[in-house]
């Protein structure tokens, strides 16, 4: 098959219309749009790397964070979901051990996996993502080759919804489909990209956003073992119960900020160490207190602070995940709103330099027009990025309009659930 067979049959199989329905929407714009990004993808592909034999589509979503926020790398609880913005990948097996990234709107990338340790001068780059996955996955046992492939992603860096995440999650799609079965347990997937993103990227990222890319669905993951995550499936349609969840995208950069992100798991680990352990699982609110004078001056205030946002957080991610089960809305939305606040004040990650408080401004807006009958909170890592909103369905367009107006036209997005995580959308010779 060629692949300007392979484009038509994605423009017109109903199967594959079944199944792009699943990820993105039911409705038929919405599989039109994605036949035709994914159609596009193929011919770019062809068009940059010519014809190809055993050519796959890949895609992987992004992710929002609910409940939890920066719980996970103390090895708390978190309440996410993988969403229906995804990064998606053309990718042809080679026989050597060379990658050719194409990804739209960057530089393309070339690299040799024929050294999988982590290179000096590589970190905080595409090509380390690349080559850390592909390393995890020689770790697990798994086979891994080189490769040519044409990325686009609707996951856009610094949109809160984890793209580095959704990349990582995609790579180990690209390796398992090419190379192996594409039979990959999801808790696998996460514990290599986040591996990847740790000591390849350098990010010192907990394993949320790798889990809820990897899972698919409404999931609360507790990573009391984080070799070994609880993770539950939830079935909730917030659209049934009149909600459209939001993000708006401030246009704050991630630049220059992994001190800050770095600076929240080593403080909370501080008071951990105190207290004789490596985090701050099992340690209570009421501990803390009791020992609150010794502490703010054995560390600082932050610390302290940030400890117990922790615990708060860590105890009202179950309170929210009950809410949910027994149709508690107005319920789970005050939850919403209590997490949100512990963010801004005790975790302190809505702002880092207070010159820009584009964050503050956004949840300061959406408390002016959800107040008594939504939700928002600061969405994901913080101090630059997103927020998160729960928005009555009938005033999702007054919304929009007022933070695209403040913020840009597109800063806000619509955010459906996606009932998959990492997806082989095609392989015509499979």
């Amino acid at each position: 098959m060629t692949q300007e067979q392979f484009a038509v049959i994605i423009r017109t199989d109903a199967l594959i219309g079944d199944k792009l329905g699943r990820l993105y929407g039911n409705g038929e714009e919405a599989v039109l749009l994605q036949r035709n990004r994914y159609a596009g993808l193929l011919e770019r592909h062809m068009q940059a790397f010519g014809e190809k034999k055993g050519t796959a589509l890949f895609s992987a979503p992004g992710r929002t964070e609910i409940g939890g926020n920066h719980t996970d790398h103390n090895h708390g609880r978190v309440l996410a979901a993988a969403v229906n913005l995804d990064t998606v990948c053309a990718a042809s097996p080679r026989e050597d051990l060379t990658v050719h990234f194409l990804s739209e709107g960057y530089e393309p990338i070339t690299l040799s996996l024929d050294r999988l340790d982590p290179l000096p001068g590589e970190q905080g780059t595409t090509a380390a993502l690349i080559r850390g996955v592909a390393a995890g996955m020689a770790d697990a046992g798994y086979r891994i080759g080189g490769f040519d492939a044409t990325v686009t992603s609707t996951v856009a860096g610094g949109s809160g919804l984890s793209s580095s995440a959704a990349l990582e999650i995609m790579l180990t799609g690209v390796f398992d489909g090419l190379f192996n079965t594409f039979s990959m347990p999801f808790a696998q997937r996460a514990q290599i990209g986040k591996k990847a993103e740790n000591i390849y990227f350098g990010k010192p990222s907990g394993l949320l956003d790798q889990m809820a890319s990897a899972a698919g669905g409404l999931v609360t993951v507790d990573f009391a073992d984080p070799a070994e995550p609880k993770v539950e499936a939830l079935q909730y349609d917030f659209a049934q119960k009149g909600f459209v969840l939001a993000v708006v995208g401030t246009g704050g950069s991630h630049a220059n900020l992994t001190d800050h992100y770095a600076a929240i798991p080593a403080e909370m680990k501080q008071i951990a160490s105190f207290f004789g352990q490596e985090t701050l699982r099992g340690i209570t609110t009421e501990q803390i207190r009791e020992r609150a004078g010794e502490l703010r001056k054995q560390f600082s205030d932050r610390a302290v602070l940030r400890a117990i946002h922790f615990t708060e957080e860590n105890d009202r991610v179950p309170m929210q995940v009950a809410a949910l089960k027994e149709d508690r809305m107005t319920d789970f939305l005050q939850l919403i709103i209590d997490s949100g606040r512990s963010s801004f004040m005790y975790l302190q990650n809505v702002f880092a330099d207070n010159t820009d408080q584009s964050l503050s401004t956004a949840l300061c807006l959406a408390e002016t027009m959800l107040k008594g009958k939504g939700a928002w909170r600061v969405h994901g890592g913080g101090f630059a990025g997103t927020t998160l909103n729960f928005v009555p369905a009938g005033e999702i367009g007054r919304f929009i309009q007022v933070m695209d107006g403040t913020f840009g036209k597109g800063a806000t997005h619509v955010l459906n659930i996606r009932p998959v995580g990492a997806d082989c959308i095609f392989a015509p010779e499979a």
